[in-house]
This record gives C-alpha cells, sequence and structure tokens, in this order.
C-alpha cells in the first residue's frame, strides 16, 4: 500500500477550488449546450432551430408557410407564469408541434410576425394572415398561424387542407 500525506497550504487550497468551480462551470456550459441542441431538432425531424431571419423563414416552411422575408414586427413577450384557461388552450395547440410553453413560464421570448403569402384562399389578400413564433435562445418555443379579421382564426402550424367546395362543381346531365 502507497500512502502520500500532503501538507495545504492556503495557496495550494485556493487554487484547487479555483480549478475545481471552472470545471464545473465548464461541465455545465457543455450540458447546456447538448440540451438546447437535443431541444433544436425533435423525433419527427423539425428543427426549432430560430437563431437568425434563415432560421426563422426555414422553421415556417417546414409547414409548408410562405412568408415574407422581413416580420410584420418583432416584441418581447413575457410567458405568463400562471396560465389561465385562454393560454392553457394555447399552450395545447402548441403541444400539437412538441412544443410546451409551460416550461417556459415566467421567461423573456422574442416574438417574430410574419405576413403569410400562400394560406388557403387568402393568397391575394395581403396582410390578413401571419404566423407568429415565439423565439427564446435561438430556438423556437411556440407560436401560431393567425387571420387579422374581426372573425379571425388562430391555429398551429400545421398546413391547412383546402376544402373543395361542392358548390362549385357543376354536374352536366
Amino acid at each position: 500500500m502507497f500512502i502520500v500525506s500532503v501538507r495545504s497550504s492556503s495557496i495550494k487550497t485556493v487554487a484547487l477550488n479555483v480549478l475545481l468551480v471552472a470545471c464545473a462551470a465548464v461541465g455545465l456550459v457543455a450540458a447546456g449546450r447538448s440540451v438546447s441542441a437535443a431541444v433544436t431538432r425533435s423525433a419527427s425531424g423539425i428543427s426549432y432551430l430560430a437563431g437568425d431571419a434563415s432560421q426563422r423563414i426555414a422553421f415556417l416552411s417546414q409547414f409548408g408557410w410562405e412568408v415574407e422575408e422581413d416580420p410584420v414586427e418583432v416584441s418581447e413577450v413575457i410567458v405568463p407564469a400562471e396560465f389561465d384557461s385562454a393560454y392553457t388552450d394555447y399552450n395545447e395547440m402548441q403541444k400539437q408541434h412538441g412544443l410546451d410553453l409551460a416550461k417556459y413560464a415566467g421567461r423573456r421570448a422574442k416574438r417574430w410576425t410574419y405576413q403569410v403569402k400562400n394560406y388557403p384562399g387568402y393568397e391575394a389578400a395581403d396582410g390578413l394572415v401571419q404566423a407568429n413564433i415565439f423565439v427564446l435562445d435561438g430556438a423556437v418555443i411556440g407560436g401560431d398561424i393567425c387571420s387579422l379579421e374581426q372573425d379571425g382564426f388562430i391555429q398551429s402550424f400545421i398546413y391547412p387542407e383546402k376544402e373543395s367546395n361542392t358548390a362549385d362543381v357543376q354536374t352536366t346531365s
């Protein structure tokens, strides 16, 4: 058996503590990066990266949306610390994309709003349909597609199937 006895001085103790804190900090940063990297791509292959304009537009295009390159608005939002029934319903819609705003309760995010150019039935209605994406730390954490009409709609990112209008079909006898 081999025994080593070391007498520690205050300088060695301080140096060792600094080294331990530095190692712990590096470990936390590395763990944080791997967690955010895992969050930015879902099992279905959807990329949630949104750190720059091209990534935000690419995120929306994964669902079939065509949007104007320049956002209509960029604003800071705070995810409510406690959800009321409307926000609970909104969060249920987020879960359709594998997102959950409850994880970010009380946190600040940016909302990027883009004009949608290809919503079925609204292709010629400039500015009436918009896409909102909520971004935190370079990743999409939520969002929606909505109409600005008085009796408008709000829906998930999932591209709607164009409804066929049977009144437009003419039959000949």
